[in-house]
């Protein structure tokens, strides 16, 4: 079966990516790097908009990743460029936050900022003047969170040059760290979800992230075993957490919640979504049945029964479709095109509003269901999808 004209994207090995980072690097800012941090991004299998209700999710780390080449400076600045932009972005250190024009470059500067307030539990990390160049294999705009990716290799880098005791005993303060640059300073709502995921992440296992107890656990996948592996399918219709559905959609559950006099929609149940008006009603139900499945696709993997699993990812994606009306006809198409072909399941995954589609699928039957969904596409009059066939990876760290 010829797939070549398909274009599976190549995430690259670490290797090379840290390499194309630290080249990037040298002719921006003329001189070697001190060291490259390295984050991944993020499918996730199931728990859609759970993670700002105090709920559970179950992402992987992806091998496609984020590099963040970083060299310190004599002096108290910041300046930031990337591969994807022709412009360095420049900053005394004082000057970086919540007040500073936002831009790409916000989720890096927001890092940079973060560290160096004050925390209730920790002191604040003296953050040295830095130059950072950016190389990523994670497609922007692909609800696989390139901004969390962004975050946490720019974090675990500047973590290890501003000379802490190390990143990995440090995780869950870094994913806090995150998690704070991405809302006070980008200006983009996020629930955790993602920054767990690219700090968290093991090989070979999913995250269960329960967001009431701050609690992350190794599930096992076991797909190759099987003769499984997850397809990604992204829409090519761009997603963004500053556009302002994520927003509207978080706002509702909020309210919901306070109507509900509930301190989350973690202890809501389907009674509690009746009492509601529409479309609250069917918010609350969607992340009532969503906490429920993941709770199920847990179950589902650890008895290796992946049938019943790709039944929980088409029922995910009719929830959010439905109840929580984050999908897109795009979206929509990846995953009814995908089932009739023989996949086991999929889903639309991250935000919604556009992104990408996780697809479970029997190796054999990948470039089958791949191609039926370009053609579907094409007979829509749609911009081709593009196709990341994925396996779990490493969390962030140094290369």
């Amino acid at each position: 079966m010829d797939v070549s004209g398909l274009g599976y994207l190549d995430p690259g090995t670490p290797t090379e990516g840290a390499d194309a980072a630290r080249t990037g690097f040298a002719i921006a800012f003329g001189y070697q790097p001190d060291l490259v941090g390295r984050a991944p991004g993020r499918v996730n299998l199931v728990g859609e908009h759970t993670d700002y209700n105090r709920g559970l999710s179950l992402p992987i780390a992806l091998p496609h990743a984020t590099y963040a080449a970083v060299g310190r400076r004599t002096d108290e600045r910041v300046r930031i460029a990337s591969a994807r932009s022709g412009e360095v972005w420049e900053s005394p250190l004082d000057e970086l936050g919540p007040e500073q024009p936002t831009g790409w470059w916000s989720y890096v500067s927001g890092v940079l900022w973060a560290m160096q307030q004050p925390d209730q539990d920790e002191p604040p990390v003296t953050a040295p003047g830095v130059d950072i160049f950016i190389h990523s294999t994670v497609p922007l705009g692909s609800g696989l969170s390139s901004s969390a990716a962004l975050e946490a290799a720019v974090a675990v880098a500047v973590w290890a040059l501003a000379g802490q005791n190390g990143y990995e005993e440090d995780r869950a303060r870094l994913v806090e760290l995150c998690v704070r640059a991405e809302t006070e300073v980008a200006d983009a709502p996020t629930g955790g979800l993602d920054q767990a995921a690219a700090l968290l992440s093991a090989p070979g296992q999913a995250l269960l992230i329960d967001f009431d107890e701050s609690s992350a656990f190794d599930v096992d996948l076991h797909l190759v075993d099987h003769g499984l592996e997850l397809l990604v399918v992204d829409s090519g219709v761009s997603h963004a957490l500053v556009d302002g559905g994520y927003g509207s959609r978080r706002a509702e559950c909020e309210r919901a919640s306070a109507e509900l006099g509930l301190a989350s929609l973690r202890l809501a149940t389907l009674a509690d979504a009746g009492r509601l008006d529409e479309p609250l009603q069917r918010r609350v139900r969607h992340v009532v049945t969503e906490i429920a499945r993941v709770n199920q696709a847990v179950a589902a993997i650890d008895a290796r029964d992946y049938v019943g699993l790709g039944a929980i990812f088409v029922a995910s994606h009719a929830s959010l479709r439905d109840d929580f009306e984050v999908s897109c006809p795009e979206l929509d198409a990846i995953v009814d095109r995908a089932v009739s072909l023989g996949a086991l399941g999929a889903r639309m995954t991250g935000g919604g509003f556009g992104g990408s589609a996780v697809v479970l699928v029997e190796s054999e039957r990948t470039g089958a269901v791949s191609l039926g969904i370009a053609a579907a596409f094409r007979d829509a009059g749609w911009a081709p999808p593009r196709f990341l066939r994925v396996t779990t990876s490493e969390p962030a760290g140094l290369v």
